[in-house]
């Protein structure tokens, strides 16, 4: 059912680095078109407006690329793109990662666009045309929609899901893949054309499906483990091992729509770390390519095949059935513009690690203010968050004495039933199985066994968003704002508040509604 799957070289260029000065910014962007084109691949190359007015790169960029690559913008802030807009900098060096001066969101909506203008009107002067797509680690829904009215981009990219690492916060968003926009929140899919930002938007980085949701955090935030090709000790894009199961779990699994993953690396953190892995994956990607499991394009191109095939974001999964540590972990996300879940195995149980549901009406904390401090947040409505509430949704039934265990069973297997179902089928040790069906608004669950449901259960103290439960409804309030979820067969119930809620099935099957309620 899936198409045919997708990687996008993306490489992202900066003109300076405090935290190394005596770091040489420029080898690794010769280096990484040496390897794009010895193995005939396209590439997108993002310039940092610093590194656009810089003549070291330009002159890179023009003498060496083929027909094959594009050139567009990443869109950090810093200092001669703020002077240049007739604003006042307030970082602590050129090119600061504080995101209240880095980022767009440390500036005035006015601001933004006046950014945006003299970034893309430089790109034209040194180019001769505006650019197709934009890159950053955050991007506001007044700036991405300004950039697809005014100049019509054809795409952009924006950071994984991750908690806190840098500062910066991107939480509960679609997981993979790529997503129309809202036009009152970047990180949250639009249900409808009315909302709806034109321009899809592609996650960055790789995430490791099975591992990276809940890696501990450090100082620093969450730890990373993904494609990009500087880490390897905890897997990673630097560990071949790693990358040859993250292809597998991408691109020979059920996707639903498409595989997508983001491969390349930012110059600053310079050629030695980045040779190893890089120069493995571009070469694994052009053999998957010449053998026909996936295309390597541009990112704009990308972004025009999606507007094409797509009138509005369509399902998506990541299958990973297989656990690279060995473990017998697996897990299985499926994402639409109504909500995204992920299905979880341990140790043969299974439960729902996260639900959090898309409300295209949800604005963003950043859309007609200013981001007032060095880290931010971005985020969707919460239903279940094994990370921050320690929550789980797990498979249980009552035994004769009227205990509570958990189900156990052995290893699930995932079909495609049509481009937007997901059949998720987990046989049971004591006979019979449970079939979870992945639908865009709603998810449906049987089971054979006699007694069974499911625990919603979370750590005493978490989980503040949830207000009310009723037989047929579960209401919550984030950040201010309220939504619900329906129970359109079968029922939930809460004991003296405790933190637990059980769901009981009507008739042997369980079946919620998860798009968002008015």
């Amino acid at each position: 059912m899936s198409e045919q799957g997708i990687i996008n070289i993306i490489n992202f260029i900066r003109a300076c680095e405090p935290r190394d000065l005596n770091l040489d910014l420029v080898e690794p962007v010769a280096r990484q078109i040496e390897l794009v084109q010895a193995h005939h691949l396209a590439a997108t190359w993002l310039l940092q407006y610093d590194a656009l007015t810089d003549e070291r790169f330009v002159a890179l960029l023009k003498e060496r690329l083929d027909e094959r690559q594009e050139v567009g913008i990443w869109f950090e802030v810093m200092q001669p793109l703020v002077e240049k807009a007739g604003l006042t900098w307030r970082g602590r060096f050129p090119w600061d990662w504080h995101a209240h001066v880095g980022f767009s969101i440390g500036y005035t909506p006015q601001e933004r666009e006046r950014l945006a203008d003299v970034a893309l009107e430089e790109f034209k002067r040194i180019w001769g045309y505006y650019p197709a797509s934009v890159g950053s680690w955050l991007l506001d829904a007044h700036l991405l929609g300004y950039l697809a009215d005014r100049y019509h981009i054809s795409a952009a990219c924006l950071c994984k899901d991750q908690w806190g690492t840098d500062g910066y916060t991107l939480w509960g968003g679609y997981y993979s893949q790529a997503y129309y926009p809202s036009r009152a929140n970047a990180f949250m899919p639009a249900q409808s054309a009315v909302q709806q930002i034109p321009v899809p938007v592609f996650r960055m980085l790789g995430s490791d499906p099975i591992y990276q949701y809940d890696v501990a955090a450090t100082e620093n935030g969450q730890q990373v483990i993904t494609l990009e090709p500087v880490y390897a000790g905890n897997g990673g894009g630097g560990a071949p091992q790693w990358v040859r199961w993250f292809m597998r779990t991408t691109y020979e699994a059920p996707a639903l729509s498409f595989g997508y993953a983001q491969m390349g690396q930012e110059n600053s953190f310079g050629w030695p770390a980045m040779r190893a892995g890089l120069t493995d994956q571009l070469a694994l990607a052009a053999d998957w390519a010449a053998q026909g499991k996936l295309r390597v394009e541009t990112l704009g191109d990308s972004g025009r095949w999606y507007h094409e095939r797509y009138a509005n974001t369509p399902a998506s999964a990541i299958t990973a059935l297989e656990d690279w540590r060995g473990q017998g972990r697996a897990s299985v996300w499926y994402g639409s513009r109504y909500y995204r879940i992920n299905w979880f195995w341990e140790n043969g149980r299974c439960w729902i690690r996260d639900i959090h549901l898309f409300d295209e009406h949800y604005p963003e904390r950043y859309l007609n203010g200013v981001c007032p401090a060095k880290d931010c947040t971005y985020d969707t409505l919460p239903v279940v968050d094994g990370l921050l509430w320690g929550a789980r949704l797990e498979f249980i039934h009552s035994s004769a004495d009227g205990a509570t265990v958990s189900l156990i069973g052995g290893q699930p297997e995932v079909t495609e039933q049509d481009a937007n179902t997901l059949v998720i089928r987990w046989p049971l040790n004591a006979s019979g199985e449970v079939v979870c069906i992945c639908l865009p608004e709603r998810i449906k669950i049987k089971c054979s066994a006699h007694n069974w449901g499911m625990q919603l259960v979370w750590q005493a103290g978490k989980a503040q968003e949830l207000r009310t439960v009723q037989e047929r409804s579960i209401t919550f309030e984030h950040a201010g704002y309220g939504y619900r979820i329906i129970c359109a067969q079968g029922r939930f119930v809460r004991a003296n508040d405790a933190n637990i809620v059980t769901l009981i099935p009507e008739n042997g099957v369980l079946e919620l509604v998860l798009a968002a309620q008015e």
